[in-house]
């Protein structure tokens, strides 16, 4: 009953601000109208053609950010929360959807990564008649979705129904294929692919190049995140860095044995969205602004404090040093993309940052290999990877139709 009162609040306005908060620019509305008519499948097949990661997106999107912190109820009052309608409705329609398989249209594209800009554009790819292998690196599909957000916020039994429908949908998923490795780029063409989509994320975490990172108790986020229940972190921990990854690293630390988190960030600012550092302060999370890390020693991380300019931003480090104990310190600061492919792959760019050139239909520096998502933007939204694989997907079929 509270989805059907939150989805009477709508005001169906002319010009929609919510669905321009949106990355993927859902057409929230319209969805609302069909919900409200009880076309409930109608709904959710408006929101899958549109973004088939919508279950994801509803669960975890800084919603606040998006849809529902440009809601105009907001202004004055309590926005519509479409994201809680957006999950009832993709939830159902998940697992009741009829897929229909068209022609093979005779072409083939290797997808490389399934995460959410690779399952997005093997969906839509499949839907217009192309024959479509994910080639994935571990044994489970999601990519950052299966290993680097929790358990708690994205149940992964979701990931198996969106593998159900994948396979259901004619796609082939190819599990423990390392590409750079195994494979090489050069394969998949060789082998009469049409095109090629990058969408390997950043999985190399970034270091601090400080004095003890390489000692027994200190771990990186990202690869805590995948597997934690894996490490021993004791009571305590410290973990370095508030992004979305270090709010997350908090919470599952707490859930995995950890009675004390704190986390310390350099400048006056969380680059985490709001409600992720709210979750966590809820939590128990400490948090300690203004904190250069200086080095780590078995003890703990050791600081001196930041002097900050007016925006807020750290210029020098001033005072004395000061040891933070700890059994455990966790670094997630943030990562960047593996190079194997680029190493591997004559004619394959990439930036400074080890990000993925591509021009504006998506199309990587060697023709005929499209990439999208945080390989080429570095760590944004999912719903994010979506825009991106979305424009990917016509980039790719206007080259595949000559």
């Amino acid at each position: 009953m509270r989805i059907i009162d939150e989805a009477n609040r709508c005001l169906q306005c002319k010009n929609p601000m919510c669905q321009q908060g949106c990355p993927v620019g859902t057409p929230i509305p319209q969805v609302i109208a069909l919900f409200r008519e009880n076309r409930l499948m109608d709904a959710g097949k408006l929101l899958f053609d549109h973004n088939p990661m919508s279950l994801v997106c509803s669960l975890v999107c800084d919603h606040m950010a998006q849809c529902a912190g440009h809601c105009v109820l907001g202004r004055k009052g309590t926005p519509v929360h479409f994201f809680e309608i957006e999950t009832f409705i993709s939830d159902a329609y998940l697992d009741r959807m009829v897929v229909q398989k068209p022609p093979f249209n005779g072409k083939t594209v290797a997808v490389i990564g399934s995460g959410p800009a690779g399952m997005t554009a093997a969906i839509l790819l499949a839907k217009e008649g192309y024959s479509v292998t994910i080639f994935e690196e571990e044994n489970r599909i999601g990519g950052m979705l299966q290993y680097g957000i929790p358990d708690f916020r994205l149940p992964k039994s979701i990931l198996e129904r969106y593998k159900a429908r994948l396979i259901e949908m004619g796609i082939r998923i190819r599990p423990h294929v390392v590409m750079g490795g195994d494979l090489m780029i050069d394969n998949p063409q060789r082998d009469g692919y049409a095109c090629v989509f990058i969408a390997t994320g950043v999985w190399r975490p970034s270091t601090l190049g400080i004095q003890g990172e390489t000692l027994s108790n200190v771990h990186f986020g990202i690869s805590y995140l995948a597997s934690p229940g894996t490490y021993s972190v004791g009571e305590t921990v410290a973990v370095i860095g508030m992004g979305n990854v270090a709010m997350d690293v908090a919470r599952t630390a707490f859930r995995h044995g950890a009675r004390r988190v704190m986390l310390f960030q350099r400048g006056s600012k969380s680059p985490a969205s709001s409600h992720e550092m709210e979750s966590a302060r809820l939590d128990g999370a400490e948090f300690y602004f203004g904190k250069s890390i200086q080095r780590i020693t078995p003890e703990g991380p050791v600081f001196r404090a930041s002097v900050l300019n007016e925006a807020g931003r750290p210029v020098r480090v001033a005072g004395e040093e000061e040891l933070v104990r700890a059994d455990t310190t966790i670094i997630a600061i943030n990562q960047r993309p593996k190079d194997k492919l680029v190493k591997t792959t004559n004619g394959l760019q990439a930036s400074e940052r080890g990000l993925l050139i591509v021009d504006a239909h998506n199309m990587t520096t060697r023709e005929g290999v499209f990439a999208a998502g945080d390989v080429v933007h570095g760590s944004l939204t999912v719903a994010h990877a979506v825009r991106d694989a979305r424009n990917a997907v016509e980039g790719m079929m206007r080259y595949m139709q000559g």
